[in-house]
């Protein structure tokens, strides 16, 4: 392993750099499977909206104004941080709101649904930028065609983070009758947990991570990341490629935020689960997709990435299917560790793509970009999946049915990839020229 990271790295870059990378997935990852997935999600539309009517459009609703904040800030940030040679500083920044945020959300009880739509809005804000600025680092540290295996490594890191919260939460909502509280009186405390182990983890990663990017001449800063911003739309033709893997991935992601946002509530509501019920099910995903994420990174790097992401979105439709006609709760085991494969794999291929895409030198600014896309999804996603079930009275299978549908124009859009033409122009002088 230790000689695999060393061919896979750039030259100067230590295996511990990549370790205190790979720890901001760690740590962040206890937001995502705590809070968007397993626990918080359903606690809000049970407890804190009472099962109204609206409750899950409401979710989504929550989680698609604070995407929209994201669009619009993430290639700025992205933009700056190239500039100032300051993703090191921005993460920093990001990270601490995110965990104030998530520490906030135990102040949510029942009917505080003002309180608890402020701090997930927040919050979630903070997570999706400090994201985009942790990719940003992965062309500082891969070479070209390790890319897939490194992002993976951080990947599959970062789903162990996810079960670490996960397991710390269960053992605090187990341990609620012993404290004399109910099962819903003790999600507010693993906001706390969520917290603390996220700030905690992330410290790895502010000790040990370097910042190589070289800032931008004063004199020239002002405005900068505007000027940027304007000079990528003028170029746009020239990363035609990349935009393509924009567009595939505003889609696929667009279901893959469904499955994150409304698995937990799929769960309770149509399939009949408990809140320690789906904790331990989402355990058990997030280790299949650990395993997705570390094995296909492989993977994508012998058989190319492009391919590899097709994959993955196959696997997803199969996944769609398998919950879409399942009635039992061992199917819906399946669907779920399905969605578990995939969600790693796709995840991670994605994220190596758009770095293979990528100028060196404007990742901060192209993973912004990339950030557009996610969080479009994210938007365009769960509140379709709310919208359908607001329309159809609660039919919850028929709005995973409509999931599927994100997949096959990924799909669509991928076929349009070429993925030795989009490197080129990543390294092109003018990429319209590549």
């Amino acid at each position: 392993m230790a000689a695999d990271a060393e061919a896979s790295l750039n030259p100067g870059v230590e295996k511990r750099e990549v370790v205190a990378w790979a720890m901001y997935d760690f740590a962040n990852s206890g937001y995502t499977t705590v809070v968007l997935t397993a626990v918080f999600n359903a606690y809000f539309v049970a407890t804190v909206a009472g099962n109204a009517p609206w409750a899950t459009f409401a979710w989504t609703v929550a989680l698609g104004a604070s995407y929209a904040i994201v669009m619009v800030a993430g290639p700025l940030v992205g933009a700056w941080a190239d500039a100032h040679a300051a993703k090191k500083r921005a993460l920093a920044a990001t990270t601490l709101v995110c965990v104030a945020g998530t520490a906030l959300l135990a102040g949510a009880g029942p009917g505080d649904v003002a309180w608890a739509v402020a701090f997930i809005a927040l919050s979630n804000v903070a997570y999706s930028l400090g994201e985009n600025l942790n990719a940003a680092f992965l062309t500082e540290l891969s070479r070209p065609a390790a890319l897939g295996r490194v992002s993976g490594w951080g990947w599959s890191l970062g789903y162990f983070g996810g079960i670490l919260a996960l397991v710390v939460s269960l053992a605090w909502v187990l341990g609620a009758p012993a404290r004399g509280q109910t099962t819903a009186e003790a999600v507010p405390g693993t906001m706390l947990i969520t917290a603390g182990i996220f700030a905690l983890a992330s410290l790895v990663t502010f000790a040990l991570l370097r910042e190589r990017a070289v800032p931008v001449p004063p004199a020239e800063r002002q405005s900068h990341a505007f000027a940027r911003l304007a000079r990528t739309a003028r170029q746009a033709a020239g990363y035609r490629d990349l935009l393509a893997v924009f567009a595939c991935g505003t889609f696929y992601q667009a279901g893959v935020a469904t499955v994150i946002a409304l698995a937990a509530i799929y769960a309770e509501q149509v399939m009949g689960f408990q809140t320690a019920d789906t904790i331990v099910l989402i355990i058990a995903v997030n280790v299949t997709a650990a395993v997705g994420a570390f094995g296909f990174g492989y993977v994508q790097d012998r058989i190319g990435k492009v391919r590899a992401l097709r994959i993955t979105l196959y696997a997803w439709i199969a996944m769609v299917t398998v919950a879409y006609f399942g009635t039992t709760q061992p199917v819906f085991w399946i669907a779920a560790n399905l969605a578990g494969l995939a969600m790693g794999s796709s995840q991670s291929a994605g994220r190596a793509l758009v770095a293979y895409f990528s100028p060196p030198e404007r990742s901060g600014e192209f993973f912004g970009l990339w950030g557009v896309a996610t969080r479009l999804a994210s938007i365009l996603g769960p509140v379709t999946y709310g919208a359908v079930t607001w329309i159809t009275g609660g039919n919850h299978r028929l709005a995973i049915l409509a999931t599927g549908i994100f997949f096959v124009v990924a799909i669509a859009f991928l076929a349009r990839v070429n993925e030795h033409r989009g490197h080129a122009a990543a390294n092109a002088t003018d990429p319209k020229a590549p």
